[in-house]
């Protein structure tokens, strides 16, 4: 089969240099003190997170895929035993994109799409809390970004109407991939703000009824990597969203955040987004404050679903995965129930060996001994396929 996208961003001498001393699970205190410069120095100095220069570990799931995956000093991203960042694949890959997903556009933008995406195994799993309650399935994605929210939603048997982004390299991905369930004039890039866009939207649907809408606004305003500006516009994108909502009136709706949102000025955001859907109709269920690595990806991701619908109906999250923690008493492993955590090793230890740099778009590839999540992610067995064979294997 092809595999796609796996290519390793080339480290720097100095980078190339530090990453030969950094052992699995290891961070920046591995590095000797006669190698240093400016960032280092400065960790050094204050102290910093773990995960600064960090290399991931076979028995763990990787921490938190951002955009910049293809640094080292940034975060955890160099592989468990090759001396290279994480190629493009591996980090869609602990995002839960599946293997025929293609990005498409330049290496900066495609960090971009995958960094801020939401995982698709995460969003499969928001979509079973809402479908016992739904006559049919149909919704639109705004600010879809590459589609990680839709591809979710429609792995679980949900019907694409439209979806729309502004960044028109990021929309690229999102249409390659999902041009097969809908109209590509239902691909509409544009920006919301804008009247004639929203009547581009709401025209898409016309005829069809819409059950849902998703939405990812921009979270950079809200992010705790970011400047958490409270003047900052992008933090008020989500009253487009509303009005959408208004318009299409569907029955429920899905906006996703990160955890940062709801400490923004002192909770004043996340209360001022909850009254101006309360405002036009909707009940909002509690926060739901998710890890995804509780559902399947193998990744420890938080964020924040804001769930809407037009009836008071309290959604009840319940983890699918737990992690495996050091235990010698007995008693305790008798109780777990629950499957343990995807690890690097489940998600990435069968690709192809690349040297640091390397790799390539497009390359033919076959799996002798695969794990049930690479064959969840050829798409080779269902999602209940592949829990039922993680519960059997633990």
């Amino acid at each position: 089969m092809k595999l796609y996208n796996h290519i390793a961003y080339k480290m720097c001498a100095h980078e190339a240099e530090i990453a030969e001393y950094i052992k699995p699970g290891g961070n920046w205190k591995d590095i000797p003190e006669s190698i240093s410069d400016a960032r280092l120095s400065s960790i050094r100095k204050s102290g910093g997170r773990t995960t600064y220069y960090g290399r991931l570990r076979w028995d763990a799931p990787s921490y938190t895929i951002a955009t910049y995956f293809n640094r080292i000093p940034n975060g955890c991203n160099l592989h468990p035993e090759q001396c290279r960042v994480i190629s493009i694949r591996e980090a869609a890959r602990f995002q839960s994109f599946p293997d025929d997903f293609v990005f498409k556009g330049t290496q900066a933008s495609i960090y971009k799409q995958i960094g801020n995406a939401v995982p698709p195994l995460l969003s499969r799993y928001v979509s079973t809390l809402l479908k016992p309650h739904l006559k049919s399935f149909n919704f639109i994605d705004l600010f879809a970004g590459c589609g990680g929210l839709s591809e979710g939603f429609i792995m679980n048997g949900y019907n694409l109407l439209a979806a729309n982004e502004i960044d028109k390299n990021i929309f690229l991905t999102n249409k390659h991939n999902h041009s097969k369930y809908t109209e590509e004039k239902n691909f509409i890039l544009g920006d919301i703000t804008k009247d004639e866009v929203k009547q581009q939207i709401i025209g898409s649907c016309k005829g069809k009824s819409v059950d849902l809408i998703l939405g990812g606004p921009p979270c950079q305003g809200f992010s705790y990597a970011g400047w958490r500006n409270p003047n900052d516009q992008r933090n008020q994108l989500f009253r487009e969203f509303v009005t959408i909502v208004t318009k299409l009136e569907p029955y429920f709706f899905v906006m996703e955040n990160v955890p940062g949102i709801i400490t923004m000025k002192n909770g004043e955001v996340i209360n001022e987004i909850i009254k101006a859907f309360a405002d036009v109709g909707y009940y909002v269920n509690n926060l739901l404050k998710l890890n995804a690595a509780d559902y399947g990806v193998p990744q420890k991701r938080k964020r924040i679903i804001l769930i809407g619908c037009k009836d008071n109906i309290t959604l009840t999250p319940a983890p699918l995965f737990q992690e495996k923690k050091n235990t010698q008493n007995l008693f305790d492993a008798v109780e777990e129930k629950l499957p343990f955590y995807i690890t690097a090793k489940d998600a990435i230890g069968n690709l192809p060996i690349i040297g640091d740099g390397g790799g390539c778009n497009e390359m033919d590839w076959e799996i002798e001994h695969p794990a049930p999540y690479d064959l969840l992610m050829q798409r080779k067995i269902s999602f209940d396929e592949f829990y039922a064979q993680c519960k059997l294997s633990q």
